[in-house]
C-alpha cells in the first residue's frame, strides 16, 4: 500500500514484529500510523517460507520458539495467535545414554538424572534452582510491560538477596558451579546464557547473566512454546490487527534518513518523505546512528549459526530407551556439556571454528503438523542453534567458513545418532537435500541484523541505572534515544529481544503518555 498522506501522528521504520505492535496499538488509540518496511513483506525475522522448491513446509526460517510475548499483548490487541507448549523440555546425549528432562513427569525426569549421575543429588538440586527461577519469572516478568523500574525498585520486586546476588551481580558461572556438580548438567543450564550472545560462563560484565534472565522469565514460566501455524502465523495476526485498526503499511520502501527538530520528524526514502510527530524505529541502534548521519558504537556481533531441515524420517539415536519423538520434540542438546560450551567458546575468541560446534535442536511438527501442506503430511522439520560462532569466524573466507562449520556441526548430531542426518533428509524438486543454514553475516544481509546480532546488541538488565534520573516518557518507557521523539520500538531498546512484541508495545505507551502530556 502506498502512503496516502504527507504527515502522520506516528511513522515506524520496519515492519518488524515488535513495528506492527507498535501499530496496532497506536492506531487503536486513534493515531494516525504509517509502517516504512524495506522488504516485501512486512516480518523481519519473524516470517515463514517455503524454503524448498516443490516442498511444501511453511518453515519459521528466523526466530522459531515463542517465550517473551506477553499474553496481555495477544489479549490487547486481539491476535488471532497461540502457542502450544512441546511436552519434552530437554534431552541431552551422553554416549550411549542421556538425560531427559519431562516436564509432565517428575519420576521420569528423576530417574534419567540417577541414572546419568549416580545419585539424586543433582535432580535435588535441579528442582531448586527451577523453583528459584520460577519465582523470580512471576516477580521479573510482569515489570516489563510496565514502565522501567529504577535497579532499586526491581530488587524490591525479586525480595530474594540470594537470587539477586546469583543472577545480577556474580557471574553466572560461580552460581552454576556452586548448585550444580556434573558437567552435563551445568551444561543444559548455562546454554540459556549462550543463545545469539558470545561469551563465557564468567564474563565479568555479566553479559551471560543478562541473557540468561530474559531466557527463564517468559510469561512467568520460562517456557519456549511452538507458534501454531509457524511464526508467520503471529506476523500475519499482527498485520491484520494493526491494519483493522487504521494503520498503513508499506512494503519495498527502504528508509534513508531520519531527521529531527526534537517536534517534529521526517523520515526519508528515495522518492519520498514523510514527516510525524513521532518517528518509531524498529531497527537496531547501529541502524539508526547511520539514518541519523551520527557516529555509532561498534558494531554488534552476533554468534549463531541457524540450520533449517525437513527430513523424511526422524533419526535414530544411539540411546535406545528414548524415543526420538521424545528427544526432538523438546531441546535436544549436541556438544553443550558446560566444558565443552567453553572450550568452544576459546577456540572461536582464538579465530577458530569450534572443533566440536555446540547446538541445540528441535521438531516443529512433533508439536504443530499444521506447518505441512497435504502433500508433505508425515514429513518432519528440524530446527538447529549453533552456539560460540561470532561473525568474525565469517569475515574472511564466509562461504567456506559457514560450509566447514556446517560440516562440523552435522559431525556432531552424527555422534550422537544411530544414523547419519543426511540419510534421513528430505529431497526438493531439483533433487537437492532439504537443508539451507544461515550464519551471522547471512542474517545481516537478508534481514539487517548488524553483525547477525539477533538481539540488535547485548541484551540490558530490565531497569533503569541508578544516575538515569530522566523523567520523560521514552526514559520511563526505555525506548529513548537522544531525540524526544525520536523512540527505539525494536529488539535494541531495553527490555527487547526475542519474539516478545515488548518494545513496540513499551514504545507505544511512551507515545500515548507524551502525546497526552502535550509533548
Amino acid at each position: 500500500m502506498t502512503s496516502t498522506r504527507s504527515t502522520y501522528d506516528v511513522v515506524i521504520v520496519g515492519g518488524g514484529h515488535n513495528g506492527l505492535v507498535a501499530a496496532a496499538y497506536l492506531a487503536r488509540a486513534g493515531r494516525s500510523v504509517l509502517v516504512l518496511e524495506q522488504h516485501s513483506e512486512v516480518g523481519g525475522a519473524a516470517v515463514s517460507a517455503r524454503v524448498f522448491p516443490g516442498v511444501d513446509v511453511r518453515l519459521s526460517r528466523y526466530s522459531y520458539l515463542v517465550s517473551l510475548l506477553p499474553r496481555q499483548i495477544v489479549t490487547d490487541l486481539g491476535l488471532r495467535f497461540e502457542t502450544r507448549r512441546r511436552s519434552i523440555s530437554s534431552y541431552t546425549p551422553v554416549g550411549d545414554s542421556g538425560l531427559l528432562v519431562d516436564t509432565a513427569s517428575e519420576a521420569r525426569t528423576r530417574d534419567s538424572f540417577v541414572r546419568l549421575t549416580g545419585s539424586d543429588r543433582e535432580f535435588q538440586a535441579w528442582q531448586r534452582f527451577c523453583a528459584m527461577t520460577g519465582t523470580l519469572a512471576r516477580r521479573v516478568f510482569p515489570t516489563l510491560t510496565r514502565p522501567l523500574p529504577t535497579r532499586t525498585e526491581l530488587q524490591r520486586a525479586v525480595d530474594d538477596s540470594h537470587t539477586w546476588d546469583a543472577l545480577f551481580e556474580q557471574p553466572l558461572g560461580e552460581t552454576i558451579e556452586a548448585w550444580f556438580a556434573d558437567d552435563t548438567v551445568r551444561g543444559v543450564v548455562f546454554t540459556d546464557a549462550l543463545i545469539g550472545t558470545f561469551t563465557h560462563a564468567h564474563d565479568p560484565t555479566l553479559r551471560q547473566n543478562r541473557c540468561f534472565l530474559y531466557h527463564v522469565i517468559g510469561n512467568g514460566t520460562g517456557d519456549w512454546d511452538v507458534p501454531i501455524g509457524g511464526m508467520g502465523a503471529l506476523t500475519t495476526a499482527l498485520a491484520d490487527a494493526a491494519r483493522s485498526a487504521g494503520a498503513q503499511l508499506r512494503t519495498g520502501c527502504k528508509v534513508t534518513g531520519i531527521d529531527s527538530d526534537g517536534t517534529r520528524a521526517e523520515a526519508r526514502w528515495d522518492g519520498g518523505a514523510v514527516s510525524a510527530r513521532h518517528v518509531l524505529v524498529n531497527a537496531a541502534p547501529l541502524e539508526l546512528a547511520r539514518l541519523q548521519g551520527q557516529d555509532a558504537d561498534p558494531k554488534p556481533e552476533g554468534a549463531q549459526l541457524k540450520i533449517n531441515m525437513v527430513l523424511r524420517r526422524l533419526p535414530r539415536l544411539r540411546d535406545p530407551a528414548v524415543d526420538p519423538r521424545d528427544a526432538f520434540a523438546g531441546t535436544l542438546h549436541v556438544a553443550e556439556s558446560y566444558s565443552q560450551l567453553e572450550h568452544a567458546y576459546a577456540e572461536a575468541a582464538s579465530g577458530r571454528i569450534p572443533s566440536a560446534p555446540p547446538a541445540e535442536i528441535y521438531c516443529h511438527t512433533l508439536t504443530d503438523p499444521s506447518i505441512l501442506g497435504a502433500e508433505t503430511a508425515g514429513l518432519h522439520t528440524l530446527t538447529l542453534f549453533g552456539l560460540q560462532t561470532p561473525a568474525r569466524l565469517f569475515a574472511d573466507a564466509p562461504t567456506a567458513a559457514k560450509g566447514e562449520l556446517v560440516a562440523a556441526t552435522l559431525a556432531q548430531l552424527d555422534a550422537v545418532l544411530a544414523e547419519p542426518i543426511r540419510d534421513c533428509l528430505a529431497v526438493d524438486a531439483d533433487g537437492n537435500p532439504c537443508l539451507e543454514a544461515k550464519s551471522p553475516l547471512d542474517l545481516e544481509a537478508e534481514v539487517g541484523l548488524p553483525g547477525g546480532h539477533i538481539f540488535h546488541r547485548d541484551l540490558a538488565f530490565p531497569y533503569r541505572p541508578a544516575d538515569d534520573t530522566r523523567d520523560d516518557p521514552a526514559a520511563r518507557w526505555g525506548v529513548a534515544t537522544g531525540q524526544p521523539n525520536v523512540f527505539l520500538c525494536g529488539a535494541g531498546a531495553i527490555r527487547g529481544g526475542g519474539v516478545s512484541g515488548i518494545p513496540g508495545h513499551n514504545a507505544a505507551m511512551a507515545v500515548l503518555e507524551a502525546t497526552n502530556a502535550g509533548r
